[in-house]
């Protein structure tokens, strides 16, 4: 499971100008809904591992502006920005092929989460919670 804290990485305290209340209560959202989807993937047998650079499952979470113009192929207008995306460290593809599985779409559907394609996120896994233009519950960046 995660925290708010493991979300922000530390960038509350690096970037507080940036931070907003309503970035504050996206965040809290998005992490209570991640933390339901990885419930229910450790329930149908999914092991989550800590990502070596941040100590948690998280790989991205809350991006700045200027922390997501730094990062590569970032989306200009990322989910990531306003709280309402984050990325779960996911080397060997696992949690991936999971969430393609029939049981892991329902639990997507189940708790309104949409994800990138995998074989455009190797390494990770990405989660919103908010639907992409394309309505599409898996979806091309």
């Amino acid at each position: 499971m995660i925290t708010v804290d493991d979300y922000f990485m530390g960038r509350r305290e690096q970037h507080p100008l940036a931070l907003s209340t309503d970035i504050e209560r996206n965040a809290t959202r998005t992490v209570a809904v991640a933390n339901a989807l990885m419930a229910r993937a450790m329930g149908a047998g999914i092991h989550f591992d800590s990502n070596p650079k941040t100590g948690s499952p998280v790989s991205s979470g809350w991006r700045p502006p200027a922390v997501n113009a730094a990062t590569k192929g970032a989306a200009t207008n990322s989910k990531h920005m306003t709280g309402l995306a984050v990325d779960v460290y996911d080397p060997a593809g696992k949690i991936d092929a999971w969430l393609l599985s029939e049981r892991g779409q329902q639990a997507l559907v189940d708790l309104g989460v949409w994800i990138e394609d995998p074989g455009a996120t190797a390494g990770w896994s990405h989660w919103q919670i908010v639907p992409p233009g394309s309505g599409r519950r898996v979806f091309h960046p």
